[in-house]
């Protein structure tokens, strides 16, 4: 099975705290993994060192043979914890500033599902809700055909009546030769659709595995196994 994300041994400081380290991870394609975590243990500094956002001080991080670059930033495609578009733009408008800034990005994919979710493309994006902005945002990330699709938190502020939806959508459009990688910390609605899994805790692995084996050996699901290794 190919390897599509290598980390060997990446340690990050900020100063004197130690966010994330010495972690070694290699995601396979073909798999939607959980990245998951409470708050603080280190997940948005995987993610951004994986995107070129930060650099780590140790280690190395290797995408598709690639080292974060302009070269992997064509193939992953990156959904932030903080929205990034601009209020005034239509939805309209942004599909074209993506389609022109991606060659991957199909629009015929996002229409279908901006009219599914009842997103009217012609709305300013200053008068959606919190949740509707997300599932513009996600809409955007998963039209592309990207080999990486990397969510932070992706259904935080979505309604629950919506993330089914959204969870079947990250399903049905990436392919096998390409995997999806979730950081969250909401595990019971994720679980579902995980492949594997990634417990991170104070910046540090502390249980990785295959979701449906993890499951049999411990004998319960992977959210409690979470609550379970997690509790103050």
């Amino acid at each position: 099975m190919t390897q599509l994300l290598q980390l060997h041994h990446v340690t990050k400081k900020y100063h004197k705290h130690t966010a994330v380290n010495d972690v070694t991870v290699s995601i396979p394609t073909g798999k939607i993994i959980g990245l998951l975590g409470p708050n603080g243990s280190g997940k948005t500094t995987i993610i951004k060192m994986i995107n070129g956002l930060l650099q780590p001080d140790k280690g190395d991080i290797v995408i598709d043979g690639y080292r974060p670059s302009v070269e992997t930033k064509k193939i992953i495609s990156y959904l932030p914890d903080t929205s990034y578009l601009q209020e005034n733009m239509k939805i309209k408008d942004v599909v074209t500033l993506f389609e022109d800034f991606y060659n991957d990005f199909d629009s015929k994919v996002a229409y279908q599902l901006f009219e599914d979710l009842n997103l009217n493309p012609k709305e300013r994006l200053k008068n959606l809700s919190k949740g509707n902005k997300e599932k513009v945002q996600l809409i955007l990330v998963m039209s592309r055909k990207a080999r990486l699709y990397i969510l932070d938190e992706p259904i935080g502020g979505v309604d629950p009546a919506a993330r089914d939806y959204i969870l079947k959508t990250i399903i049905s459009n990436y392919s096998n030769d390409a995997s999806v990688l979730i950081s969250t910390h909401l595990i019971s609605d994720i679980e579902p659709i995980l492949d594997e899994v990634i417990f991170l805790k104070e910046g540090e692995i502390d249980l990785q595995g295959n979701a449906d084996d993890l499951r049999e050996e411990h004998n319960c699901s992977i959210d409690a196994l979470f609550r379970e290794r997690f509790k103050k």
